[in-house]
C-alpha cells in the first residue's frame, strides 16, 4: 500500500508553505510508503504541535529539529509600506526639489497615512520634508512634528506710526539686545529669569522624564534658538482697514519673533523618536517616519509632551513680547501668533485624523498666520482660506533654496552687507548661512499659494537679531 499524502493534506493539519513542508514530504516519501494515511497525518500533526517530543526519534528528528530552529529565528517585525504612494497635492511645484518630493512619496506609503500636501517652501528634511503636511489615522510621528516642537511666529502691532520709528535706532537696538538671548544652550540666570504659568503645567509632573526637564525649561524661558530664529523690529503696512483686527489703513511699528521650544522640545523629540524607532520597525528609507499608536501609553505620553512643548514655545514668545513692549512704552493694537512643527486632531471627510505640519502654517478658513520672507524680504500677515486639498495649510516662510554649506561656500560677507544696506536693514548677529540669498523668492512662494491664503498686511524688517556667528555686532 502506498500513501498519497500531498502538501495540501499537511497544510490542512497546520503546516505552512516553505522548507519545513518540503522536508516533511521527503521524510514521508522515504520512510512511510506502507503506513495508513490517517495514522500518518495524525503523526505528522503531533510533530507539528510538539516537535520537542520527537528529538530522539531517528526518522523524525531532522523534521522536529528544523521546526524548533525555525521557531527560534527572530521574526521580521518590519512594517511593510504600501506599494504605491497615495496621491497628494503640491503647491509651487516649480520651486520644490526632488529630495522633498521623494520624502513625501515615502510618507504617503505609510500604512497609517490618509492624506498629504507639499507647500511651496518645501525642502528636504529628516523624515517628513520641511513644508510637508501629513494626515495619519490614530498615529503620531515624532519626526513628522520635528525637533523644534511648536516652533512659531508671533507678531505684535503697536500704536506707533512708522514716522516715529526712524531716528531712534539706538533705542530700539539697545532694548533688542537687552531683552533677548540667542543660540544653543543660552539661558537666563538669577533675577533675569522670567516667571510664567507654563512652568506650573501639570504635565511637568506626569513623568520623571518631563520632571527632569523643568529646570532647563525655566532657565531658557524667553530665549531664542540658533539657525533661522530671530527677533526683529519692522514696519507693517495695512493697505486697507482690517475689521477683524480693528486696525485702520496705515503703517505701524511691529515686533516679529520666530523660535520654538528650545532644549525642552529638542530633548522630547530625541527621546520619543528613539522610542518610536524601537517600537515601529519601518524599512530603511522610511525609518525616520517611525510612528506611535495613540492608543498606546507611549503615544499618549508623546502627545502630552508635544503639547507641553507647544505651550512652552508660546510662553517664550509671550515673555519676549511683553518685555520689549514695556521697554519701548508701546500699546499693542493686535497680536497674531501661529505655529508649525506640531500635530493637530482634525477632521477629513468626517473622520478624525492627526495632521502633522512640519514647517507648514495652519490656514483653516479665517485662521490668521504670519509667513516671513528673509532678513531683507518682506513677510506677510495672512488669513487662511481653508483649502481642503492643502489640508488647511500654507507655507511657513520662503523656504531655503541653498543648504547652509552651499551658502557659506558661495556668499561673501560683502555680498551680505550690500543687500542689507540696500534694504536699510540693521543686522545683529547671524552668519552667512542665513543670508537672504539662501532663501527662495518670497513673492514667488506667495504667488503659488493664492488659493490657500489672503494677504492682510505686509511686514518689512528694519532691525533683525539672530544667533551670533562670532562676529562683532554691528
Amino acid at each position: 500500500m502506498k500513501n498519497n499524502i500531498t502538501g495540501s493534506n499537511l497544510i490542512e493539519t497546520g503546516y505552512s508553505e516553505g522548507k519545513i513542508l518540503g522536508l516533511a514530504l521527503e521524510i514521508l516519501k522515504a520512510n512511510f510508503t506502507d503506513t495508513e494515511e490517517k495514522e500518518l497525518l495524525a503523526l505528522f500533526k503531533k510533530v507539528e504541535d510538539y516537535p520537542e517530543s520527537f528529538l530522539d526519534d531517528p526518522v523524525l528528528k531532522p523534521l522536529a529539529t528544523a521546526m524548533i530552529e525555525e521557531a527560534n529565528i527572530p521574526k521580521d517585525e518590519t512594517i511593510e509600506l504600501v506599494k504605491h504612494a497615495r496621491p497628494y497635492a503640491v503647491f509651487g511645484s516649480d520651486y520644490i526639489k526632488e529630495g522633498a518630493r521623494n520624502q513625501m512619496d515615502i510618507a504617503m506609503k505609510l500604512p497609517v497615512s490618509v492624506a498629504g500636501a507639499l507647500m511651496p517652501d518645501a525642502h528636504q528634511g529628516y523624515g517628513l520634508p520641511i513644508g510637508g503636511v501629513l494626515a495619519t489615522k490614530n498615529a503620531i510621528i515624532p519626526y513628522g512634528v520635528g525637533v523644534d516642537i511648536g516652533c512659531r511666529m508671533a507678531l505684535s502691532i503697536f500704536d506707533i506710526p512708522e514716522k516715529h520709528y526712524f531716528g531712534k535706532d539706538a533705542m530700539y537696538k539697545r532694548e533688542l539686545i537687552a531683552f533677548t538671548k540667542f543660540g544653543a544652550g543660552r539661558e537666563f540666570r538669577g533675577l533675569e529669569r522670567a516667571e510664567h504659568e507654563v512652568l506650573d503645567h501639570e504635565a511637568f509632573n506626569s513623568t520623571t522624564f518631563l520632571k527632569n526637564l523643568h529646570g532647563k525649561a525655566w532657565a531658557q524661558l524667553g530665549t531664542s534658538g540658533g539657525g533661522n530664529h530671530f527677533v526683529e523690529w519692522g514696519i507693517i503696512d495695512f493697505a486697507d482697514r482690517d475689521e477683524v483686527l480693528n486696525i485702520d489703513k496705515g503703517r505701524y511699528v511691529a515686533l516679529l519673533t520666530h523660535s520654538g521650544s528650545r532644549g525642552l522640545g529638542a530633548t522630547i523629540a530625541g527621546h520619543y523618536t528613539k522610542l518610536a524607532k524601537e517600537i515601529c520597525k519601518l524599512p530603511k528609507e522610511a525609518a525616520n517616519l517611525a510612528y506611535l499608536d495613540l492608543n498606546t501609553a507611549e503615544g499618549q505620553e508623546y502627545w502630552m509632551a508635544m503639547n507641553l512643548a507647544g505651550d512652552y514655545a508660546s510662553a517664550c514668545h509671550e515673555v519676549i513680547h511683553k518685555r520689549l513692549t514695556k521697554a519701548i512704552g508701546a500699546k499693542v493694537l493686535a497680536k497674531v501668533e501661529n505655529h508649525h512643527n506640531f500635530a493637530w486632531k482634525e477632521l477629513i471627510n468626517g473622520e478624525e485624523v492627526i495632521v502633522h505640519r512640519k514647517g507648514a502654517t495652519p490656514a483653516g478658513k479665517g485662521v490668521m498666520g504670519i509667513i516671513p520672507g528673509s532678513m531683507t524680504a518682506p513677510g506677510f500677515l495672512v488669513r487662511g482660506k481653508g483649502e481642503t486639498s492643502a489640508i488647511n495649510s500654507a507655507s511657513h516662510g520662503a523656504g531655503r533654496q541653498m543648504s547652509r554649506t552651499k551658502a557659506i561656500q558661495s556668499i561673501t560677507k560683502s555680498d551680505m552687507k550690500a543687500i542689507l544696506k540696500g534694504h536699510n536693514v540693521t543686522l545683529i548677529g547671524a552668519g552667512i548661512d542665513e543670508a537672504p540669498m539662501a532663501y527662495k523668492d518670497i513673492h514667488k512662494v506667495m504667488a503659488a499659494q493664492t488659493e490657500l491664503v489672503d494677504v492682510v498686511a505686509k511686514f518689512e524688517p528694519k532691525m533683525v537679531r539672530m544667533a551670533d556667528d562670532g562676529s562683532r555686532e554691528d
